[in-house]
């Protein structure tokens, strides 16, 4: 009998190692399992006095093949890898709302501005004043639609990150469920490897959405955790994860995802705390970069309007009256905070004037970013420039609000704790409040203010190169005007001038004499008692030539190439800029998104080559078994054979 229990022991045996193999090829394709392998140990032998006399073998275990190291790193590889395409493609849809061409914002500018020429040739023509009005409607609209696209890109992100949370909290209720079958498995000594499969590839799901840190816990559990200590899955419980305004900036638009088991608050997570996964990387995208995209457009969209605005209002209508402004811009946005007794804003102010209170609008200064007031422990505040984390402290927020920082006003009333912020986001809605204010053709103010005779008897070669208003103070239309008289120095050649109204200086051909509140360009060299006058356009004296000067619409035209942008960028190349700064954003991400997948790729390849299903060595066990088991089979036979020879002899 010893021998048929040796051979039945060895045909089952084989039997479940090639059912073992042919379970591993049928899962060859299926996600998340793990290559089986039948663990044999020889049966105890039997002592018969001689020596022990082998009693075959029998199925130990079933061993999973895995590497727990191999697993965790390739879940937080393609949980990095996760959050890098998710930005990377949000960057991608956010640069088509900046796109080139004769749709883009580029072309619109250039178009509304090339209008000008026309009316500089014809500036009485009502035709070719329209055309400059619908160009500027229409760049308002395109303003407005870039605006438009990045509300709806920052509603489908917001969509897409409930959405991962969802599904976040059903993973984990499930890694709940499985933990407590798992637990009960084991604890009765039955290791349940599909079990276990099936909770890892729930876990290499979740780690998609969120990036999580995996902790053993008794009687095979796992323990999940977020944010570094939250725990999202404990044993058989599960917590829950939400997404929604931050609480320190509310109504900012920024959003923040929080963790809250049964009973307890909800903890708020920062970005840095998430770490990898979807839902990191679509917040990193909504409250950085698309954030800088509004920045960017807000920005152009102020600077274009402030500077389109200050031009008209130099200039006269062909009623005579000053122009009204063209667009419609914000000149003040509120602070974000929670700071009990503490409110604040932020306004548009001019660095340069001395005036009090400041007029409104240098455009020059502006900086695309949003900016943070942190407070410090000793009433100081701290501003912070969050594009570029450039620093000012201040000594308190009386000295901050007297202040101006990159044109910009910030008025704080109250104070707060140490570590205490005010967030602030000036450009935000810049572009998609901005529309067009003037619709009638005779309203647009395209005629100088002022106007200047040289008159025929200078015996010099003085000739008028440039005019234009810069501010208030121009001549008062019931006046003569201002007289401009030049003297040369008979021993040094210098040309100095002196106005009636007491200006004075000296005469440098090609370069502005600037007066109050306009300024002269001359050309050529004056004699000894030269002169020019210059008057208010509307002056008796010179009739209604103004209603047939474009002097005003040449000022327009060379807003093409007037550095407003960053202290050396013209409006012509400003959208260009804007461009390049979101096209290196997006660059950025997808090489960080294409290095993070080729990272994750050879993780997981070094995973599989520990737990994957190879077909070839599967079908060489498989024939290995298959023989092993044809020849346990014989040894039956044999044994029978041997049992019927006994029996017949003994029968004898």
């Amino acid at each position: 009998m010893s021998l048929m229990n040796v051979g039945s022991g060895a045909l089952m045996a084989n039997q479940i190692a090639l059912q073992t193999i042919g379970n591993n090829i049928a899962n060859v394709k299926t996600e998340g399992y793990s290559r089986q392998t039948v663990s044999m140990g020889t049966n105890f032998g039997q002592d018969m006095g001689y020596g022990y006399v082998g009693n075959g073998v029998s199925v130990s275990t079933i061993v999973r093949n895995y590497s727990a190291l191999l697993n965790r790193q390739s879940n937080t590889a393609g949980s990095i890898q996760a959050a890098d395409l998710a930005r990377a493609s949000s960057l991608a849809q956010m640069q088509e709302a900046f796109a080139g061409g004769e749709s883009g914002l580029g072309a619109a500018m250039n178009e509304m501005l090339n209008g000008f020429s026309n009316v500089v040739n014809a500036p009485t023509d009502l035709t070719a004043r329209n055309v400059v009005l619908t160009r500027m409607t229409e760049l308002a609209s395109r303003f407005k639609s870039a605006a438009t696209s990045l509300d709806e890109l920052e509603y489908t992100n917001k969509l897409q990150i409930q959405n991962d949370v969802t599904l976040v909290n059903s993973l984990a209720s499930q890694v709940a469920a499985l933990n407590g079958q798992i637990s009960r498995s084991q604890a009765s000594g039955v290791m349940p490897n599909d079990l276990l499969d099936k909770r890892d590839q729930l876990v290499r799901e979740m780690n998609k959405y969120v990036q999580t840190s995996q902790v053993d816990g008794a009687y095979g559990t796992l323990n999940l955790f977020v944010g570094g200590s939250q725990a999202l899955v404990l044993g058989a419980t599960a917590g829950q994860l939400s997404v929604s305004e931050s609480t320190e900036y509310p109504g900012s638009g920024q959003l923040s995802m929080y963790f809250s088991q049964p009973g307890n608050e909800s903890v708020e997570l920062t970005n840095s705390m998430i770490g990898g996964g979807e839902v990191a990387g679509l917040l990193k995208f909504n409250n950085e970069d698309l954030a800088e995209g509004r920045n960017l457009l807000g920005r152009m969209a102020q600077v274009i309007s402030t500077a389109l605005n200050a031009q008209q209002t130099q200039g006269l209508t062909l009623s005579g009256t000053p122009g009204s402004p063209l667009f419609s811009q914000i000149t003040e946005m509120p602070g974000y905070t929670t700071i009990a007794g503490v409110s604040a804003a932020v306004s548009f102010v001019d660095t340069q004037s001395a005036a009090t209170p400041k007029p409104v609008l240098d455009s020059t200064a502006y900086v695309a970013s949003d900016y943070k007031a942190i407070f410090g422990d000793a009433g100081e505040v701290h501003l912070v420039r969050l594009s570029d984390g450039l620093t000012r402290t201040y000594a308190d927020v009386a000295t901050l609000s007297a202040e101006t920082v990159d044109g910009l006003q910030f008025n704080i009333s109250g104070a707060g704790a140490k570590h205490e912020s005010v967030l602030f986001k000036p450009f935000s809605t810049a572009a998609i409040e901005m529309k067009s204010l003037v619709l009638a053709p005779q309203d647009l103010a395209v005629s100088n203010a002022i106007a200047a005779t040289i008159p025929a008897t200078n015996t010099g070669t003085l000739q008028l190169a440039g005019l234009k208003v810069t501010g208030a103070g121009i001549p008062d239309p019931a006046t003569a005007g201002i007289d401009i008289t030049f003297a040369v120095d008979p021993a040094t050649s210098a040309i100095t001038y002196t106005a009636s109204n007491g200006a004075t200086g000296n005469y440098v051909a090609g370069q502005p004499i600037k007066i109050d509140g306009w300024e002269i360009t001359l050309s050529g060299t004056p004699q000894a008692g030269d002169s020019v006058t210059v008057a208010n356009a509307k002056s008796p004296a010179l009739g209604d030539n103004w209603k047939r000067d474009a002097g005003n619409a040449t000022a327009f035209l060379a807003l093409r190439d007037a550095k407003l942008f960053d202290g050396g960028t013209t409006l012509s190349d400003g959208f260009s800029t804007l461009i390049a700064q979101v096209g290196t954003r997006t660059q950025s991400a997808k090489l960080a998104a294409d290095l993070s997948g080729t990272i994750a790729k050879n993780l997981e390849a070094d995973r599989t080559a520990v737990s994957g299903v190879n077909l070839d060595e599967e079908a060489a066990k498989l024939l290995q078994y298959q023989q092993a088991y044809q020849a346990s089979a014989k040894m039956l036979q044999i044994a029978q054979s041997i049992f019927d020879s006994m029996i017949s002899t003994v029968g004898r």
